[in-house]
């Protein structure tokens, strides 16, 4: 795994974790924090050690967005130039929904603006009753353009458009009613509970997992119903005969743990 200057990488007993890792900004992102995500998810993704990777925040924030002096500087730019970096912005978030390994968001703090296209980018998101959520682009003359499509998958249209167009603030809890986040805890209960979800996915065939993620991603985002009756039956045809796939069945037969439970 590559150094990095924005963000911290760390792994432990299979479970990897990025801390978005500039405090005194409330980890606002700019440029260099976008490529450190990319790379690091990207090396993560091949890692046969990791079964999933976990997003936090270092100091007081999740993350507060984007940073404006970043975005301020950029929009001095040519046209091109803009456009290159807001590419590079959509990648991050595209990344992070495509990554090869479970991926869950753990937000305390706030999570302002484009943080919540990297929550919602995430597979599973949780957060303490008391973080706040805004997408608060409108605020400052802008739109949340590059996570509008993962903030409409989670929430749908008209959850969106009330959290967009208002760029009001809401609660963990609020936040949960709205489906932003999976679900809202204490902070004394939040670690507990990431833990028993950890737990499961680790007893999950890793392969399996990558695959059932490139199976949401065609279903969601690719295949009518027609073109799906073919692609699900030659998935299910290649997954029973794969070696992982032989093995969970041979051990759920044989009443033992399958062999990619470490623990």
């Amino acid at each position: 795994m590559n150094k990095y200057t924005t963000i911290e990488f760390e792994l432990r007993d299979r479970v990897a974790t990025l801390w978005l890792n500039r405090p005194e900004v409330h980890n606002a992102f700019n440029d260099v924090m976008l490529s450190e995500i990319i790379d690091c998810i990207e090396s993560a993704n091949d890692n046969d050690n990791i079964v999933c990777l976990i997003i936090r925040g270092r100091g007081k924030s999740f993350c507060a967005g984007v940073d404006l002096n970043w975005m301020r500087d950029v929009a001095k730019n040519s046209y091109e130039q803009n456009y290159k970096e807001s590419l590079n912005l959509s990648k991050c978030f595209y990344t992070i929904y495509t990554s090869k390994k479970p991926t869950i968001a753990v937000i305390h703090g706030n999570s302002l603006g484009g943080a919540n296209g990297i929550l919602s980018a995430c597979d599973l998101a949780y957060c303490v009753n008391d973080a706040i959520f805004s997408l608060s682009e409108v605020k400052i003359g802008i739109v949340p353009a590059c996570i509008s499509p993962y903030v409409v998958k989670r929430v749908g249209e008209y959850g969106a458009r009330d959290l967009m167009l208002t760029g009001k603030r809401i609660t963990g809890e609020v936040a949960q009613e709205y489906k932003l986040v999976n679900k809202s805890l204490s902070i004394d209960d939040l670690d507990d509970y990431l833990e028993s979800v950890i737990k499961l996915l680790k007893t999950s065939g890793p392969k399996a997992m990558t695959q059932v993620k490139e199976l949401i991603f065609q279903i969601s985002n690719k295949l009518n119903l027609e073109e799906a009756y073919d692609y699900t039956a030659r998935m299910i045809a290649d997954i029973r005969a794969s070696a992982e796939g032989q093995e969970g069945m041979a051990a759920f037969l044989e009443k033992r743990k399958p062999n990619w439970i470490k623990d």
